[in-house]
């Protein structure tokens, strides 16, 4: 695919994923979040070629005007969408799949000094909220959405939704992992919040066992009222 392709591609999923994108030259000049995936393009090449300080310095050039910091050894896929850019991190052994989507602040790192593979790889259609980390070598399958600020150190399967610090699947193939009463539905990053779910699911029992134990104590009461009947007919 050319480079001119890729930035007509971009540009597009843009418009389709950006309820404020304008026209494609606004796009083209006011996005850093494409500004630095496009410039990430000859720092792979450079890196992958073995001109590896070329590229390392490139990628500084490339923060200091973006904001955004890829190392030169990621590997990006197609449509890769950093919206607001600033403050994202991408270290050097993260694989990100197609149509992805990061927001501001989000961080693929390592968790300490590991050798070898040592950063995340997302699948495909992957959602990252603002603020999210993704940590270590973990794979995060298809079709998940990671909430904001959630930080995330261990595998998740695809078609899933992650909250928490440490992350922990909320949502799984379209279905609560547990009872959620709230409407997550409104916008991509308004994900379910696993605490305030806790909190409203024991709320709830609570009132049930209370409940059940009134009409416990109504059954009892009448019980007593029945043997006390009962003695009076034997005596009597």
């Amino acid at each position: 695919m050319s480079f001119i392709t890729t930035i007509r591609e971009d540009i597009a999923n843009v418009k389709a994923n950006d309820p404020a994108a304008q026209s494609a030259f606004t796009i083209f000049i006011s996005y850093p979040g494409l500004h630095a995936k496009w410039m990430h393009t000859p720092e792979h090449w450079l890196w992958t070629h073995g001109l590896r300080g070329p590229a390392r310095v490139l990628s500084q050039i490339t923060r200091f005007f973006t904001g955004v910091e890829i190392h030169p050894g990621a590997q990006l896929g197609r449509r890769l969408f950093i919206d607001h850019a600033m403050g994202v991190v991408i270290g050097e052994t993260t694989v990100v799949g197609d149509d992805c989507t990061l927001y501001q602040g989000v961080t693929l790192g390592g968790t300490g000094n590991e050798d070898g593979k040592r950063h995340p790889t997302l699948g495909n259609h992957v959602v990252v909220g603002t603020g999210a980390k993704v940590l270590g070598n973990i794979q995060v399958g298809d079709n998940v959405r990671i909430g904001g600020n959630s930080v995330v150190v261990k595998d998740v399967p695809s078609n899933s939704t992650v909250v928490g610090i440490p992350g922990r699947v909320v949502r799984r193939n379209g279905c609560r992992v547990m009872e959620e009463r709230y409407d997550a539905r409104s916008h991509r990053e308004s994900l379910p919040d696993p605490v305030r779910e806790a909190h409203a699911w024991n709320r709830e029992k609570i009132n049930e066992n209370a409940c059940r134990i009134r009409q416990l104590e109504e059954q009892v009461e009448q019980l007593n009222e029945l043997i006390a009947k009962l003695t009076e007919v034997k005596v009597g």
